[in-house]
């Protein structure tokens, strides 16, 4: 009997030294998470934690566990004790943000911006805004690419970074080769934030992509009319010469118009104002 009273007295002491020993890593925890010394904070945390006996900890020292590993590049680490806190009730729209974030950094982009649409259904209005804004990112480097488009969009309507989300909802649409799609998007931007240094020299570059089509439309009817005069099948003088140079030089108007945009976009667009030059040089034909 005296043994094992001996035997129960240890135990107990070993339980007290183990308490008092989680207390006081838990307070250096807390001192090295307000020096920023994070790795540090986490590992007092978990060790703290994981031979707390029965102190009393309140849960939401969950969140700072989460916060200490983030900080700390323990994304893994992170997501596990911020999970913790949102079953604690602890800064639940922060948590979800930081998993959020956390899963962005370790590139799993689904989970992420499941995580970033969960934190905005639950947060404040601008910092919802955030949330579906940071959600597209993810979609996008994840090539989420439908997902991308809906939360770029719903950027736009929040009027949140309006402009970057549009320009990325148009490079989206390009990318699955809805051209039209792309070119609609590029210039409602255009619209909405004129001399936007991303979204106007991309609008300019479709034009003088469609600008070039059509002057080289008018080009292929001139070399063509001028082959049969070669030839000696046309003469200048003919009719029929003249109908065909006025097709060329309608071509050529139409392209004008079309590069005369993109240059009024983007005036350092050197491809632009060239082709702009050759086609009023053709109309003096």
């Amino acid at each position: 009997m005296k043994g094992l009273f001996l035997i129960m007295l240890i135990g107990i002491a070993a339980l007290v030294s183990n308490a008092q020993d989680a207390a006081e890593k838990i307070n250096a925890a807390n001192e090295a998470l307000q020096a920023k010394d994070y790795a540090k904070a986490f590992t007092l945390y978990e060790e703290a934690l994981n031979n707390i006996g029965d102190v009393q900890v309140d849960n939401s020292i969950n969140y700072n566990v989460g916060f200490a590993a983030y900080k700390a590049d323990n994304f893994e680490g992170a997501i596990k004790y911020f999970n913790l806190a949102i079953e604690a009730e602890a800064n639940v729209a922060n948590s979800y943000e930081y998993i959020a974030n956390s899963y962005n950094k370790l590139k799993k982009y689904t989970n992420a911006v499941e995580t970033y649409e969960k934190a905005a259904s639950i947060s404040e209005a601008e910092d919802a805004k955030s949330m579906i804004y940071n959600g597209a990112i993810a979609a996008y480097k994840g090539k989420l690419y439908d997902k991308a488009i809906e939360l770029f969009g719903q950027s736009v309507e929040n009027d949140y970074k309006g402009e970057t989300a549009l320009f990325y909802k148009a490079v989206v649409l390009k990318k699955q080769d809805k051209d039209d799609e792309y070119k609609a998007t590029l210039e409602e931007g255009a619209e909405k934030f004129p001399g936007d240094k991303k979204i106007a020299p991309a609008l300019a570059k479709v034009y003088v992509s469609e600008g070039n089509e059509t002057y080289k439309k008018g080009v292929e009817i001139l070399n063509a009319a001028n082959q049969k005069v070669n030839d000696g099948s046309l003469s200048t003088e003919d009719d029929a010469y003249t109908a065909e140079v006025t097709k060329a030089k309608a071509e050529f108007e139409a392209a004008a118009e079309i590069l005369e945009k993109a240059v009024k976009l983007d005036s350092s667009n050197a491809n632009a104002s060239t082709l702009l030059d050759a086609c009023k040089k053709n109309l003096t034909i």
